[in-house]
């Protein structure tokens, strides 16, 4: 029995130190598992991940923008308006008869007094003859009731009822020259013709229209003008146009005359701007006017497009450091592209011009063309520290 518990006793000793061996080996793998999936954490905290779903912080918006300048900035009131010719007329037949020549066609420049057409004077001739007959019968009459009254052989009644006769006579005979002369249609003003309204052949009749001639040689555009700028706006301003006809080209002008009156149903007021006409500008042409009533110099201005005016208040975004400001400013004169700022933002500053609609006060951004910053990622913490 004794020799039996010897044998056993080392037998058992061995298996329990087996054991503890394994233990000691399969915790340390644990250990070193358990290390490596905090270090895994701590990298993915710091790049930004959370290790659950993989999802990232916001990224910077791209914005381009413009630094606040300085420049010339004209105050100006703008407005659109027609072209007119103030010079313009319709002649009309001052008498009827048959077109028998047509001397005039439409696009022609006349003179005043120019004929333009003639129609048939036949009867107004023969008319014309017979009163120039009758007043020469009649001065013969009276010449010799002159030498029978000298020599008391006629009555003054009678030589007077003779002077009468003459001088009706000679008003038929003026009148019927007059009528002749109306056979000949002429320009009432100098211009251009700009409409033909009849052909030869055609039967005219008393007072009817048979030309339009425009002077285009003096032009006018009337605004109707809000009356708030009654005070600012005064005769002989300049002015500035731009036609839709003929793109690319700015022709100046003034202010011919501004209205004393403002319309109470409109609230407006008449301002009449002049032009000088040429070869390019027509009648009836729609131009776009800037009528320029102050202009100043070395401005602080930013562009149009970088104001925000949604919250009430009149403000840009301003780069501050990545992030972006919205700062309020006070506006003085705008034009077609720029503004005149009073206060808010100093020259240098830079203002987001586009971008604009997806950032916020304090959303960080990226300007576009700039060298992008390189992000700083920490260094991963070490577990069990």
């Amino acid at each position: 029995m004794k020799t039996s518990n010897s044998i056993i006793r080392p037998f058992l000793f061995a298996m329990v130190l087996g054991t503890v061996v394994l233990s000691g080996c399969k915790g340390g793998k644990e250990a070193d598992s358990d290390a490596k999936s905090d270090d895994k954490a701590a990298t993915e905290q710091a790049t930004g991940k959370d290790g659950k779903d993989g999802e990232k912080k916001p990224e910077a918006v791209p914005v381009e923008v413009v630094s606040v300048g300085r420049q010339a900035i004209a105050a100006s009131y703008a407005g659109t308006a027609n072209l007119e010719a103030p010079g313009e007329s319709q002649v009309v037949a001052k008498t009827s008869g048959v077109m028998v020549q047509l001397l005039a066609e439409e696009g022609q420049i006349v003179r005043k007094g120019q004929v333009l057409a003639r129609l048939d004077g036949d009867r107004v001739r023969l008319e014309a003859e017979r009163s120039a007959a009758t007043v020469n019968k009649l001065e013969n009459n009276y010449r010799r009731s002159q030498k029978l009254r000298q020599e008391k052989l006629v009555s003054a009644d009678s030589d007077e009822q003779i002077r009468y006769e003459l001088e009706a006579a000679r008003a038929s005979l003026a009148l019927a020259k007059l009528e002749l002369s109306y056979t000949n249609i002429v320009a009432p003003i100098s211009g251009v013709v700009a409409q033909r309204m009849v052909k030869p052949g055609n039967l005219i009749s008393l007072n009817s229209p048979v030309f339009r001639i425009v002077d285009n040689s003096h032009l006018e555009a009337v605004l109707n003008v809000p009356e708030r700028e009654m005070a600012v706006l005064k005769s002989g301003m300049p002015l500035r146009m731009v036609v839709d006809a003929i793109p690319g080209k700015i022709f100046e002008g003034r202010v011919d005359r501004v209205s004393p009156v403002v319309d109470s149903g409109t609230g407006t007021f008449r301002v009449v701007c002049a032009f000088a006409g040429n070869e390019t500008l027509r009648p009836g042409m729609f131009g776009r006017i800037e009528v320029i009533f102050d202009q100043r110099q070395n401005i602080l201005t930013i562009p149009r497009v970088a104001l925000l005016e949604d919250e009430g208040e009149t403000a840009v975004y301003v780069i501050r450091g990545n992030k972006a400001a919205r700062i309020p400013v006070k506006l003085g004169y705008t034009t077609g592209e720029f503004a005149e700022i009073l206060s808010g933002v100093k020259e240098g500053d830079q203002v987001i011009t586009a971008g604009k609609v997806a950032v916020r006060d304090g959303t960080e951004v990226q300007v576009l063309g700039a060298k992008p910053a390189k992000a700083v990622v920490p260094a991963a913490g070490v577990a069990n520290k």
